[in-house]
């Protein structure tokens, strides 16, 4: 049966199931952290010179992952004690009886009195003299006697029991934690036994620690272990079973003690026997548990091996106490029937093994490969749940446990019900967590992970913060038919860069003047290590898709200084030539590498501050969000999302943000491709559609796909040398239009909202705008609402979507970064002032502040005609002058027709922001032959904003919308430069640049 098909058959309550995942941070809460030894000299001496105790305990803890080891503070007199109890927190006592002068019982009793909730403890060495003397003493003052034979694995011991018993009832109730029960009045037995149970159970949980996905979270996750809890008598055992036995996974006891502790002195060592045993308390105890749970594991001890038969026909496991195997096969008997251990399953006729599985996701990989007999004996004895507890997989072991046989007898569905539940888990565990990558781990369930210990660099740490908004907001994935995620994602993190700089001996070439192509050529040739091959061909079987290797520098998208498109972003297409597809991996990693060290990436540092050489780059893998086209491979739909709106219109409100959403790969977007521009809140409104004219005109026309065809390695400097420049028809042809696109129906000259029938399609976005296939202005208003509570500032996030034609989407989130927000204060109103007092003045522009630092104007010379085919020659004049500026450490005010920074010469001036970097305000005219819209760019934007430039939009051929420029009066002043393009004059004093980035206005008054 297919799996949707069983799926379908499955009931809607083992379906629609909520895991509620584990703060393990919250867990073993109460620590012991100072311990006082009251011991004679010699005891003292045997403690910490012969014995190491402190060094050993502390070995110990570090030998099973465990962190915060005791201190441990020795004295030898109850004078000394006294002092370190009223001046240190101590959180346990352990008294070794002595001389008269340092008897056990005294101290104990002068604790007692002091301090009554202090446990303590007595360590004594075995012997008939002591066991005498022990006889008659009043006992109950100790929370447990221990026999001590020099063993520091009894400390330990000791020190993790008090704490199960201190944090036991919380951790129960707050996660599920499991317990082990041991039933056993012989202090010699359980001081022999406790040593090897927590040894054994300790170091299973550090290798079921293992099931986390990075270190921090392995330690935090070792605070589910199961805990031990020791009691000594049949009602004391009763009372702890009856309180949590939902949460117990197995009892281990001995046949002979107590069925009360009517009085301290029963309690009585290993060989004395006294009148108030019961010879049946173990079989009564094991026999009423057993009558409430018919599958939890009990196993009988005794020393009298008469026991055994008796044990075994009421369906015990036994274990002889005299057996000098005895910890051995007590292990045996917690791995087989406890959870403990690899899962086992096995033939229910021969007991043999069938198949062994190590962790969560080879369970998951064999669930449906299990022989069907072999997989219901242990759906029927809850195995499969018992295991999952002792791993501290609690969400999934809490669920199945009441997926029992005796509910649902259907070994496929039982099969399917665990499966969707790893599934569903993993999928949660991963969300918002950095994984450490495991290449046995990491597969099409997985999500994020980290390869090496550096940083994840600024859109590392972006992409990171994203997927933990996600986590933190459950309401993104409320519409059951859109999922809200990150694409599945690697991090070569920034030691990785590190060590391929320096053992390729890269630095001396990188920092000096040789030219990009030069560079590249260097990077290109050199080598990455090869031990990340294998960890690639996993990242390929995983995602299956396409590969964006995309830069992460320390820098990039930081919260003050966001660095936005300066370095390189290559991808890679999915090919069945795994080797192939290696080299370009390797390939793009290079290049990428490359590009800190490129002309612009310097130019830029310089504009910055900053010092090229500590910049250090990390590098996303991450496979591209689209789908496969023939040859072509892009998402439906791209966007940019700004929590402010500078160009608010109609009822557009400033804080109501503003989208801009593209057909293909998000590179249109970036090179300032024609997008449609909507408000999530008004998405019914776009100024766009509004007229036909403006719906022909002013929507896409064009759009990029990764070309899967280019697989060589002949990496460029333009990291879209693979990227495709298409038409929409090219999309009509791949049928990838559905829900995004209208029909301009010719004959009616009207707009339909359907991509079907004849006639020019418009890329209007209709079926998600306006008629709500997918919920994508509500997802925006979350993303835009949630990111910047988080960051605390006004964000801008890219995203992408894909559109099934069944009407379920996936939507992407891929970048966050903070839009850097000047908090001047404008003290008066810019639109009362003069115009006379006026350069320039703009109704339409971006930018928010007060500068008065600048004295230089440089424009282009343009008049009524204006011819855009000197625009390359325009920009190289700029460019010059430009860096002139740089090394003088000047800004100037930059004026200019059409879009500056445009990749389409025809539109503007096709500058790169390090052509422009010391502009302070940048003005874009409209003239009556040359009337081009705004610049879309959002990196253009982005930079923009991040160094305070201004950006003013003035239409000349519209005066009486109040925006002007004086340029006679700048042909009227003399050049300080000037070419047959482009003139460069001076003020003598500076201007006054003000700019409202509320009301969209700004203004630059002359001196």
């Amino acid at each position: 049966m297919a799996d949707h098909q069983m799926q379908e058959n499955i009931p809607n309550v083992w379906t629609k199931f909520i895991l509620k995942d584990v703060n393990f941070v919250d867990l073993m809460l109460r620590r012991i952290t100072n311990v006082l030894i009251v011991a004679n000299p010699y005891d003292a001496f045997m403690l910490e010179d012969d014995g190491r105790i402190e060094e050993k305990i502390y070995n110990e803890y570090m030998g099973l992952g465990l962190r915060y080891p005791p201190m441990f503070i020795q004295v030898s007199t109850i004078e000394e004690a006294k002092t370190v109890l009223a001046s240190t927190q101590i959180d346990l006592v352990i008294c070794m009886p002595g001389n008269a002068d340092n008897d056990a019982f005294t101290v104990a009793h002068a604790v007692k009195d002091k301090f009554p909730d202090i446990p303590c403890v007595v360590l004594t060495p075995f012997s008939h003299g002591i066991t005498r003397r022990m006889k008659d003493e009043d006992l109950s003052i100790f929370d447990y006697v221990f026999c001590w034979l020099g063993n520091t694995n009894l400390i330990l011991s000791i020190i993790k029991l008090i704490e199960d018993k201190m944090n036991l009832e919380h951790d129960v109730e707050e996660a599920g934690v499991q317990m082990l029960l041991l039933v056993e009045d012989s202090i010699r037995y359980y001081s022999s036994i406790l040593p090897n149970l927590y040894n054994y159970i300790l170091q299973q949980s550090k290798n079921f620690a293992t099931e986390a996905l990075n270190r921090h979270a392995a330690t935090m996750r070792m605070r589910g272990r199961p805990k031990v809890v020791l009691a000594r008598t049949y009602n004391e055992a009763i009372e702890i079973y009856e309180r949590y036995k939902e949460n117990c996974l197995g009892v281990i006891s001995d046949v002979r003690f107590p069925l009360s502790m009517k009085q301290p002195s029963e309690v009585a060592l290993a060989g004395a026997t006294t009148d108030e045993k019961d010879a049946e308390a173990g079989f009564k105890l094991l026999e009423t548990i057993r009558a409430e749970d018919e599958y939890l594991p009990l196993v009988m001890e005794s020393a009298e091996t008469s026991n055994r038969e008796r044990a075994e026909k009421e369906g015990f496991k036994f274990v002889d106490k005299n057996s000098k195997m005895l910890s051995v096969e007590l292990r045996h008997l917690m791995e087989e029937h406890m959870g403990f251990g690899d899962f086992i399953f096995r033939n229910p006729n021969t007991h043999e093994e069938v198949m062994r599985v190590r962790n969560l996701k080879e369970l998951q990989d064999n669930i449906f490969t299990i022989p069907n007999d072999s997989m219901l004996y242990h759906v029927e004895r809850n195995h499969m749940s018992r295991w999952l507890c002792a791993r501290a997989i609690f969400p999934v072991s809490s669920f199945l446990k009441h997926v029992t046989w005796h509910e649902l007898q259907d070994i496929d569905t039982h099969r399917q019900i665990i499966f969707d539940a790893i599934v569903k888990y993993r999928h949660m565990k991963n969300i918002g967590v950095v994984a450490e990558f495991d290449r046995v781990r990491f597969d099409r369930y997985a999500h994020f992970a980290r390869i090496g210990d550096g940083s994840l660099g600024g859109k590392g740490r972006g992409l990171a913060f994203l997927d933990n908004v996600v986590k933190m907001h459950p309401e993104f994935n409320q519409y059951e038919k859109v999922k809200v995620q990150i694409p599945k994602t690697v991090v070569l993190c920034t030691d990785v860069f590190d060590q391929f700089m320096e053992n390729n001996n890269l630095y001396e070439l990188a920092l000096s003047d040789a030219s990009d192509e030069e560079i590249l050529a260097a990077f290109l040739k050199a080598q990455l290590p090869d031990s990340y091959r294998d960890d690639f061909l996993t990242l390929f079987e995983a995602t299956c898709s396409p590969i964006a290797v995309r830069s992460s520098s320390l820098l990039e998208d930081s919260h003050y200084q966001p660095f936005a498109g300066i370095y390189s972003t290559y991808m890679i297409p999915y090919l069945e030539d795994r080797e192939q597809m290696l080299y370009m991996m390797a390939a793009a990693i290079k290049a990428v590498y490359a590009s800190v060290f490129y002309k612009e990436s310097k130019v830029y540092m310089t504009a910055t501050r900053n010092v090229i050489d500590q910049e250090k780059m990390a590098v996303i893998l991450q496979e591209v969000v689209g789908k496969t086209y023939g040859n072509h491979y892009y998402p439906n739909v791209s966007g940019v999302l700004r929590s402010i709106n500078y160009y608010p219109v109609n009822n557009e409100k400033a804080e109501e943000g503003i989208a801009s959403l593209a057909l293909g790969l998000g590179k249109y977007i970036v090179d300032g491709g024609q997008t449609l521009r909507v408000s999530p809140y008004h998405p019914n409104h776009v100024l766009q559609l509004s007229r036909n004219d403006f719906a022909m005109r002013d929507t896409q026309n064009h759009f990029y796909a990764l070309d899967m065809t280019r697989s060589g390695t002949d990496f460029k400097v333009d990291d879209g040398f693979n990227i495709k420049k298409l038409e929409i028809k090219d999309a009509i042809e791949d049928n990838s239009l559905h829900f995004i696109a209208s029909t301009y129906d010719v004959n009616d000259r009207r707009i339909r909202d359907t991509h079907l029938g004849n006639g020019p399609k418009i890329i209007s976005f209709a079926g998600i705008l306006q008629y709500d296939v997918i919920p994508l202005p509500e997802i925006l208003r979350m993303s835009m609402r949630y990111g910047e509570e988080a960051m605390r500032r006004p964000v801008e996030i890219e995203f992408a979507c894909n559109i099934n034609t069944d009407r379920t989407a996936e939507f992407y989130l891929l970048q966050i970064r903070p839009i850097v927000d000047s908090k001047q204060m404008l003290e008066e109103n810019i639109e009362e002032i003069p115009t006379e007092q006026c350069l320039l003045r703009s109704n339409n522009s971006l930018g928010h502040g007060i500068s008065e630092d600048v004295c230089d104007v440089v424009y282009v010379k343009y008049a009524e005609e204006y011819n855009a085919g000197n625009n390359p020659q325009v920009a190289l004049d700029i460019e010059t002058i430009n860096d002139k500026f740089l090394i003088e450490g000047k800004n100037y005010v930059l004026v200019g027709p059409g879009r500056w920074g445009s990749s389409e010469p025809w539109l503007g001036v096709p500058v790169k922001w390090a052509n422009i970097s010391a502009a302070k305000v940048i003005v874009e005219v409209a003239l009556k032959n040359y009337n081009v819209d705004p610049s879309q760019g959002t990196h253009f934007f982005q930079n923009l904003t991040s160094f305070g430039v201004g950006y003013f939009m003035i239409d000349t051929n519209h005066p009486e919308e109040g925006s002007i420029i004086r340029k006679d009066m700048l042909d009227a002043m003399p050049a300080i430069e000037e070419t047959e393009y482009v003139r460069h004059v001076r003020f003598e004093r500076p201007l006054k640049v003000m700019m409202d980035g509320k009301k969209q206005v700004g203004v630059i008054l002359r001196s």
